[in-house]
């Protein structure tokens, strides 16, 4: 069903874009953690910390599947918005072309190098043997999640984020039955972790299909939409890969760090993992604004309103900062008790994943601001800025800060957070002034 974002109140749109899309960016989360939840209440530390590790890997190519499928999104917006109803139905077509080659090309290549993968991250000796099981699983699924993530870039792009909230809520009922049938029943540890996500996803795929082909969601689509066209390819990379490319960036530098923690062993290894998916969780609201910025601004830029999109991004960077100053408070107080739901065998663990939320939860608030503005820049097809203010902040501040911290501290893990927090600094001082130079030309132009 598409939805015009570019009428009535800007901070309604927003509200309305967001908050589906934001359960469904839980619901996925949620599914995600409960494979770690699930494998720390039947098996031990090894485990929990395989799951960990291989969870990352997964994360960080579903991150780079995304950010290239923001392509789509930006492109289907800008029609919608311009009302080129051909030129959606090509953007759609080409974008299933494009994921269905990607999608097999990484299948192949990522399943011929799982040992070489657990080998460059260090991952403890202990947790090998588990990490490979779960990652070679898991690989096998990637067209599933290549799928859902293309669908759901449509679906956005059309305004629409009700019907990807339906799919991922069939993944996550599917996942947690199956994590406790195959972890719990069978007894298979990590590997039936892996098993559970991939035929959940699986399942949210074939039930989007059967939706998607009963109802008028996307605009019909021809035969020759299929065929790659150079100007439309040419719109959808343009976008997508630099956003694709400075994610996976962002997301490397997060490994980086974990390579980091590994090195210091297992306790160290295992609070790192577990705190990464609980900040997953808070960085729900930071990532949905990026998404809502994105699609709700390519519309009314596609409209030629940019007020409206202007506006968008000051309610969504309000938003962002509210929620990113609520956590923060909180964790300083609680953040034991949270990272001590996924290690309940863990003492000392407990107290590093203490140390490292206190640190790294800050971030929250800075991400909240770039994440917005790069949202922006991506709705108006500049999605090189948010590609070069990311490798500046992960080649200049966080890894270098983070390596520095886990060699010099070696009883807390409280610096090491604090890494990715000075990084965001670097990051809000280049997004607003590269947005405050293009602002002031805008008006000299005027």
């Amino acid at each position: 069903m598409e939805r015009n974002l570019t009428t009535g109140s800007v901070f309604h749109a927003v509200v309305r874009f967001s908050l589906p899309y934001l359960l469904s960016y839980f619901l996925q989360t949620l599914y995600g953690m409960a494979d770690l939840y699930i494998i720390g209440l039947f098996c031990g530390t090894e485990s929990s910390t395989a799951v960990s590790v291989g969870s990352q890997v997964m994360h960080v190519l579903t991150v780079i599947l995304v950010g290239v499928a923001m392509g789509t999104t930006v492109l289907v917006g800008r029609s919608v918005g311009a009302g080129r109803e051909r030129d959606t139905a090509a953007a759609v077509g080409n974008t299933v072309t494009l994921f269905g080659i990607l999608s097999c090309v990484l299948t192949a290549l990522l399943l011929f190098c799982v040992s070489p993968i657990v080998s460059v991250l260090s991952t403890p000796l202990q947790a090998v043997e588990g990490t490979v099981r779960y990652l070679s699983v898991c690989f096998c699924g990637i067209p599933f999640i290549t799928a859902y993530n293309v669908i759901s870039a449509i679906c956005r792009g059309l305004g629409d984020t009700k019907t990807p909230l339906k799919f991922v809520g069939v993944a996550c009922v599917t996942n947690i039955a199956l994590d406790f049938l195959f972890i719990g029943g069978f007894a298979l540890g990590t590997a039936g972790a892996a098993l559970g996500t991939v035929i959940s996803q699986a399942v949210s795929v074939l039930s989007a299909l059967l939706f998607l082909r009963r109802s008028r969601v996307i605009p019909p689509i021809r035969r020759t939409d299929f065929r790659p066209e150079r100007g439309t390819m040419r719109a959808l990379l343009w976008v997508g890969i630099p956003v694709a490319v400075q994610d996976g960036l962002i997301q490397l530098a997060f490994i980086a760090i974990t390579v980091f923690a590994n090195r210091r062993g297992l306790d160290d290894a295992a609070a790192v993992g577990v705190v990464e998916k609980i900040i997953g969780i808070l960085f729900l609201i930071p990532s949905t604004m990026l998404s809502t910025v994105s699609a709700v601004g390519a519309q009314n830029f596609g409209a030629g309103k940019p007020d409206r999109t202007r506006k968008t991004l000051r309610y969504a960077v309000c938003i962002a900062l509210g929620w990113g100053f609520l956590v923060t408070v909180v964790m300083q107080i609680a953040a034991e008790p949270f990272v001590s739901l996924f290690l309940r065998d863990g003492g000392e663990a407990v107290r590093l994943g203490g140390q490292y939320m206190r640190g790294y939860v800050m971030d929250c608030m800075l991400a909240g601001v770039h994440f917005c503005f790069s949202g922006y820049f991506c709705a108006l097809g500049k999605s090189l800025v948010p590609f070069v203010h990311n490798l500046l902040s992960m080649m200049c501040v966080r890894i270098p800060v983070a390596y520095w911290a886990s060699v010099t501290f070696a009883d807390t893990l409280f610096p090491m957070g604090l890494a990715s927090t000075a990084g965001s600094v670097l990051s809000v001082a280049i997004c607003v002034g590269v947005y405050l130079v293009w602002r002031r030309r805008d008006l000299a132009d005027e």
